[in-house]
């Protein structure tokens, strides 16, 4: 009963404050992962070299703060305090919220410029290459995707592991965001980084799909996450994606630019391609999907005491 409530406390201060704006202990481990690359990913290397320096630096930076985690916890008087204040620092849901919602605002007042800005801080891609349908689609795929990475599987692994698992699991999936890519730089170094983010996530991922179907249109959704999520590139993200797509009825995924190269992806669900009111109906699902897991966890809590 303690982790349901402390789960709702940090999701209630998360809802109302938001990431901390200066200061966020994420930004500062971002800096310092930065540091340990440049120290360990030692190119040109051998594959299995290179692997090897990718796990080792991945335990140097996920180990120590996940025992600390561990020893804040057991701390007399202040360890529940502490746990449930980890939960919320690994939570974004008011800032992807926040950060979603801006790009609707400016493509429904047909401000191009001002959407192509704010949905460069949600995406990776060529910002300036896309119209208001790019934009609408990439911000919705932002929303399902980050739904789970954001919110879903850090609230999972808190109520499996404590305060220890969900600080594990944001720094693996910080050091999937920077070292997950199969390119020459990252191809060997990360690819322990990108393996480890996909087990984490691979429960998290489904229960946070079958919440999608659950609140929106089941059919369509699982439709989508049967015919089309193996087809994207990451098993997980295809499920995420493609249920959250099919459970709102729209079509994502489809080509795109990434770094000046242009990518023929997939597309994810059926229907109309989205528009700056389909990034609202994409926050109404996740939002749904939060109070439903908060539900879940509060009853069943209660009658497991």
């Amino acid at each position: 009963m303690i982790t349901a409530i402390q789960i709702l406390i940090a999701s209630l201060i998360d809802a109302v404050f938001g990431e901390p704006r200066r200061y966020h202990p994420l930004v500062g481990f971002g800096h310092l992962a930065r540091r340990v690359e440049t120290w360990f990913n030692r190119q040109p290397a051998s594959p299995g070299l290179l692997r090897l320096l990718g796990v080792l630096a991945w335990l140097l930076l996920v180990l120590p703060f996940g025992l600390i985690a561990h020893g804040l916890g057991h701390l007399p008087e202040v360890g529940i305090i502490a746990d449930c204040l980890l939960l919320y620092l690994a939570l974004g849901t008011k800032s992807l919220v926040d950060h979603a919602r801006a790009v609707a605002i400016a493509l429904r007042d047909d401000d191009l410029p001002m959407a192509q800005e704010k949905v460069a801080m949600l995406v990776s891609r060529d910002t300036n290459r896309m119209d208001a349908a790019d934009i609408s689609r990439a911000t919705v795929e932002s929303v399902l995707e980050n739904g789970n990475d954001a919110i879903f599987a850090a609230i999972f692994w808190f109520a499996v592991l404590g305060a220890p698992g969900v600080v594990a699991y944001r720094l693996a999936n910080t050091l999937d965001a920077m070292w997950g890519y199969r390119n020459a730089r990252y191809e060997y170094f990360g690819s322990f980084s990108a393996r480890v983010d996909d087990w984490l996530n691979w429960i998290p991922a489904r229960l946070t799909a079958m919440s999608y179907l659950m609140l929106g249109h089941f059919r369509s959704g699982w439709w989508a996450w049967t015919n089309q999520a193996r087809q994207w590139q990451g098993s997980n993200p295809g499920v995420v994606m493609a249920s959250g797509a099919g459970a709102l009825q729209i079509r994502i995924g489809g080509p795109d630019y990434y770094h000046g190269e242009y990518r023929q992806r997939p597309w994810l669900g059926r229907g109309p391609l989205p528009d700056y009111f389909s990034i609202e109906r994409s926050i109404g699902l996740v939002q749904r999907s939060l109070l439903l897991w908060l539900l879940i966890i509060i009853t069943g809590a209660w009658f497991v005491r």
